[in-house]
């Protein structure tokens, strides 16, 4: 946004010692009382149109956030289940919403005279958000009388063209005038305006047309990052206990393994296969239309087998320490309380907690040997004892994920809530990288600290070739 215009040589006016007053103020007034810094106005903008819509967009999702099991008819109900289905998208259309209406306002939050751009010292405050309009309305009609000229020439007549010229260079002068004056300038951005709009009516954008604009242009946005660059997922069940927990939501990487096509099973370029210890999200190969997540454990060529849940391939048992005894409560399930055995395990370049639950005791003392092929990868759950993974599919069989059907990597949890409310310890933890135990088994970090600082050398957690 243009700050100064050049005034034609007929309409520059005379300059006289008196008018060095005013900038000789404003230098004054910057000089004793002080300009915020860069850094204050810096921190003003991110707090007010970043943070605050951020923090807004949040609350409406989570208060829209049906809670696990409810289903309620009606307008919420249709738009509880628009929220469950595409968090990020509505999220990004509320920070939309949330920062246009923090704009229209930017002139009376508080202690918004210190963070906008200094005016000159002689415009009163009251004038600021005038001067400002002013300077957005000289801007515009610089910007279609350059774009639309030849349409422009084509529909007026040099007159009208002529007295628009002279409307505009008026208002500029009035800005520029020293010492300002209000009256004449309020009265020369109306005529400006009045007279673009006018002549240039039908080349502005509304105040509506650009809000939309704003609106589509975001929801393009969201759906474009949500089909090439980031999905967001919530965790139903608890599977993956106790990496990740029922009512997380988190965000996963589709960029990890190459962009895919939407509608299609394609990618733009692969980086497949996944790594051992990656969480990915993926559709259930024996009902497409679900989306499971697990860990991957097994590549193709390896062959597979468990002793008592923990996995051994191609001969040689995933090392593992064990943490202590862990326990969670699932009160949907029909064993409301789980206890059993805590480890973290060593796979590549993850260390990764499992459970082991005691009271499941579902699962045989030994499965497979399984046999992966090339193409795809073989998953299991971290909750050992209660996960429908690989071991399980196609009628106990078991059987593998094929690439085309690995949407990405799983990130970190952007949002935790549970029947009790929001978890705020669960914020910004991470899928992958360092075990990080929830907050109610907080007493087991020595443990896991231990564990983490007997950690087998890499060459001890890479199985060898099939």
């Amino acid at each position: 946004m243009k700050t100064e215009e050049s005034l034609p040589d007929d309409t520059t006016p005379t300059k006289t010692p008196a008018s060095t007053e005013p900038h000789e103020a404003h230098q004054a007034h910057q000089a004793s009382s002080g300009l915020p810094s860069r850094i204050f106005r810096s921190l003003y903008w991110a707090f007010w149109f970043v943070g605050i819509p951020i923090v807004l967009a949040g609350l409406v999702v989570w208060a829209l956030t049906p809670a696990t099991g409810v289903e309620r008819g009606g307008i919420l109900g249709w738009l509880e289940g628009i929220v469950h289905e595409q968090p990020v998208p509505v999220g990004i259309v509320l920070f939309t919403f949330f920062e246009m209406a923090l704009w229209a306002a930017r002139h009376s939050l508080p202690l918004a005279a210190f963070a906008h751009p200094p005016l000159r010292a002689d415009i009163s405050p009251h004038v600021r958000s005038h001067f400002e309009r002013a300077r957005a309305l000289l801007e515009e009609a610089e910007n279609i009388l350059k774009k639309h000229d030849k349409a422009i020439v084509r529909d007026l007549m040099a007159k009208e063209r002529d007295r628009v010229h002279a409307e505009l260079d008026a208002l500029r002068a009035a800005m520029e005038v020293v010492p300002f004056e209000e009256e004449a300038f309020i009265e020369a951005l109306a005529r400006a305006d009045g007279e673009v709009d006018i002549r240039l009516g039908k080349w502005r954008k509304s105040e509506i047309r650009e809000y939309l604009e704003a609106i589509l242009m975001a929801t393009a946005v969201a759906f474009a990052l949500r089909a090439f660059v980031v999905e967001a997922f919530k965790i139903p069940s608890g599977s993956m206990i106790p990496t990740l927990q029922v009512g997380d939501h988190i965000f996963v990487n589709k960029f990890s393994y190459g962009p895919s096509i939407p509608l299609t099973h394609k990618r733009v370029w692969t980086n497949m296969p996944p790594h051992r210890g990656d969480v990915i999200v993926f559709a259930f190969p024996e009902h497409p239309e679900q989306d499971f997540i697990k860990r991957v454990i097994a590549l193709g060529g390896d062959r597979l087998e468990t002793k008592n849940g923990h996995p051994w391939l191609n001969g040689w048992e995933v090392p593992s320490c064990r943490v202590g005894t862990y326990a969670y409560s699932d009160y949907d399930a029909a064993i409301s309380r789980h206890e059993g055995d805590l480890f973290v395990e060593f796979l590549g370049e993850e260390a990764y907690l499992t459970f082991y639950d005691r009271v499941a005791g579902s699962y045989p003392e030994y499965q497979g040997p399984y046999q992966t092929r090339p193409g795809e990868v073989w998953v299991m759950g971290d909750n050992r004892n209660n996960s429908h993974d690989s071991r399980m599919w196609f009628g106990g069989q078991g059987g593998g994920v094929p690439f085309e059907n690995v949407r990405g990597r799983a990130l970190f949890v952007w949002l935790s809530v549970s029947d009790s409310g929001v978890d705020w310890s669960r914020l910004g933890t991470p899928v992958m990288g360092r075990a990080r135990l929830p907050r109610a088994m907080k007493h087991l970090d020595a443990g896991l600290d231990r564990c983490l600082k007997a950690r087998p050398p890499f060459d001890k957690t890479t199985p060898p070739s099939p």
